[in-house]
């Protein structure tokens, strides 16, 4: 039986349709995740804008003060004896926030703390956007209220701008560390800078978001 004779002007076709195929579900699963928006952001948008334009008597929607920024940082004056406590707690910070931390290193050197300039001594996140506002979230909603005998955070932790730094002395309230696998317990501090040009504009923001502040 004689060979029916290949078709060689068919495969730049099959080619292209089989990129397309192949790069088809890239495209489905990139639009999928752009379309995702965290609980919180609707709930500013939806809720917070008018109910501080409201409040303050702004004229306009960009006048609105709102969320710029979270950055987490811990301290670890111990990893001076031991590098693995920062590596644990390095570990831990990337679980809490879902980012890669920055290892921070000494500015200067300290004879009496045995601390070298450029010594690795903790670690630090900055948080934007949509990962922003799902740590925010988890904080008040989850994290806070996990703390024993908790009252409210203080409402006199504001810097004059509107921005707040809140100080934590375990990171055992965040439900991903598991107290088994703990190396340390340690603290860290959360600085939440925000757009606000007052204390009290920042303070109502806040608020409104869910911050229990104490009365």
């Amino acid at each position: 039986m004689a060979k029916e004779p290949k078709s060689r002007s068919s495969k730049p076709s099959e080619r292209k349709s089989a990129k397309k195929e192949a790069s088809a579900p890239q495209l489905d699963q990139g639009s999928e995740e752009s379309k995702f928006r965290p609980r919180l952001r609707d709930v500013y948008e939806q809720q917070v804008v008018p109910a501080l334009m409201k409040e303050f008597g702004y004229g306009n929607v960009m006048q609105v003060p709102k969320l710029e920024r979270v950055v987490l940082n811990v301290g670890m004056g111990e990893a001076i004896q031991n590098v693995k406590l920062l590596e644990s707690a390095v570990t831990e910070l990337g679980m809490i926030t879902g980012q890669k931390p920055v290892v921070t290193r000494a500015k200067k050197a300290i004879a009496g703390f045995k601390l070298r300039q450029g010594l690795p001594i903790g670690a630090k996140v900055t948080l934007r956007s949509r990962r922003m506002y799902e740590f925010f979230d988890r904080l008040v909603s989850l994290a806070l209220p996990r703390i024993r005998d908790f009252r409210g955070v203080s409402p006199k932790a504001f810097d004059g701008r509107g921005n707040y730094t809140l100080g934590l002395k375990e990171q055992l309230i965040f439900p991903e560390i598991k107290y088994d696998e703990v190396a340390s317990i340690h603290g860290m501090d959360i600085t939440v800078v925000t757009t606000a040009k007052t204390n009290d504009e920042g303070k109502a923001l806040l608020k409104h978001l869910g911050m229990p502040f104490r009365t």
